[in-house]
């Protein structure tokens, strides 16, 4: 049966997600459709505890809120029609009265450099009425691409939470700052997190698009310092439009070039990305004093250069392929990682890039491996590459590889060899990707590999130990 036709967001609805970083969506499922669904998982909750990441397959009722047509609309104009869902998922049961810590979710790890394009995004379900006294998630608007956390208060002015009517979903950039809020009701309260990313760059809008240029929501409750030019470079790239920043700021001349470069160094994280945006438009002077910012001591100036450069179009591709031959390894991962974020752009530095998959940096050949991917071309530098990564002795390297050669798609077939193998490494998420890579390369060897696997290690969702064989 073909899914129901995908309610995509309208231009508002997409403004609003790229300055605060979220929406509360709703479904509208039945209550009868809820009440079942939450009298299963108490059952599976009490006599099994936390199914982690078989929730989907042992709640099977779920897959119907994941082809509902307003979910599938959601992570369609955020993430395109070609989503993947990742293997990771969890069911969030709170019954704490006490609020739980301000974090941001991890991608295995806090080593990786994170997104402010929309790359991967997280839909958190609440499929029991959850008004604010239950503890639904709370959410700060507009925090989604600060790396530190800078609000002081345990419990911020300005703070949202996903409260509703059973079948309210939170739709969130991978990034923002997020907790659990109290419970003071002391009723059973879930909420179900799948997490979904991206395979292919935009090429056009894949929202309801009626309006081709910017322009802010007409009211939004972002708390934080204002990004025009980020918000609007992000609008554009969810366009289809790739560099959209380069040489759209006049310089100003040397001294005020200077003088938004040293803003770099604000220990108030929101002003140094506003400066990191201004010089991304401000062409070879502003590229310049980014490359500065890149190679400067602190980790943290290297880090908000490098959004500023992942930005500033063409112009900035030798300057960063030449960064890649720097002494610290953390402006190499700074440097691959804008040069993936500049796609076709950066094919020059395919070559460098290869080279440092022998790089002794894990987190190195990490970002390597997926800046490959996103670059794209020439595959027949690519492909090869990515298929050595899947060896790496680095247990996300591999993982990276499935993920990279899902986005390569039907050009990494020669990849299918290496991928079969990899669906018995010993690491589930290292399976769990090489089987979508196989899936999105999609010739008949690779489907082939993959059904066999399937077939393999199909899963029953109704065996449990009270339930062994019958009925």
């Amino acid at each position: 049966m073909d899914r129901p036709t995908p309610v995509l967001l309208t231009d508002e609805q997409m403004r609003t997600f790229i300055t605060e970083g979220f929406l509360i969506l709703q479904t509208d499922f039945p209550e009868s459709f809820h009440l079942a669904l939450t009298d299963r998982l108490n059952h599976v909750y009490e006599h099994e505890g936390n199914p982690g990441n078989n929730l989907l397959p042992r709640i099977r009722e779920l897959q119907k809120v994941f082809d509902h047509p307003v979910v599938t609309g959601a992570l369609t104009s955020v993430l395109g029609p070609n989503y993947m869902l990742h293997a990771h998922r969890h069911g969030h049961y709170n019954a704490s009265p006490v609020a739980g810590g301000w974090h941001k979710d991890s991608y295995w790890g806090y080593k990786r450099m994170r997104n402010h394009h929309p790359w991967w995004a997280m839909i958190m379900y609440f499929p029991q009425d959850t008004p604010v006294e239950l503890g639904p998630t709370g959410i700060m608007p507009g925090t989604q691409n600060y790396e530190s956390r800078i609000f002081e208060a345990d419990n911020p002015e300005g703070e949202a939470v996903a409260s509703g009517k059973a079948g309210t979903f939170a739709l969130i950039h991978y990034d923002i700052w997020h907790r659990s809020t109290p419970n003071l009701l002391g009723r059973r309260r879930y909420m179900l997190k799948f997490e979904f990313m991206r395979t292919e760059a935009p090429h056009a809008p894949s929202w309801h698009c009626r309006e081709a240029e910017w322009k802010r929501p007409a009211s939004f409750s972002t708390p934080m310092v204002e990004h025009e030019a980020m918000w609007e470079e992000t609008w554009n790239w969810l366009s289809g439009r790739l560099g959209s920043l380069a040489r759209t700021l006049a310089s100003g001349g040397v001294e005020a070039v200077h003088a938004t470069a040293a803003k770099l160094e604000d220990p108030y994280e929101p002003n140094a990305l506003n400066a990191a945006y201004e010089l991304a438009g401000m062409g070879p002077e502003g590229v310049e004093a980014l490359m500065r910012g890149l190679l400067h001591d602190h980790v943290k100036v290297s880090r908000t250069a490098a959004y500023g450069l992942a930005v500033a179009g063409a112009e900035a591709v030798a300057p960063l392929e030449r960064a890649l031959g720097s002494g610290r390894d953390e402006t190499v991962v700074h440097a691959a990682f804008a040069l993936g974020e500049l796609r076709h752009l950066a094919a020059q530095a395919v070559p460098s890039l290869i080279k440092l998959l022998d790089h002794p940096s894990e987190p190195v050949r990490q970002t390597v491996t997926e800046t490959l991917a996103m670059i794209g071309a020439p595959a027949d530098q690519i492909v090869p590459a990515l298929i050595r990564c899947l060896q790496d002795e680095d247990v996300q390297v591999r993982f990276m590889a499935g993920l990279a050669l899902a986005r390569v798609g039907a050009a990494g077939e020669a990849a299918v060899p290496q991928l079969a193998q990899a669906l018995d490494d010993d690491n589930r998420y290292v399976r769990a990707h090489a089987a979508e890579a196989l899936h999105y390369i999609g010739t008949d060897p690779a489907k082939d590999a993959l059904i066999r696997f399937l077939l393999n290690s199909r899963w029953c969702p109704t065996t449990t130990p009270q339930s062994t064989f019958y009925p």
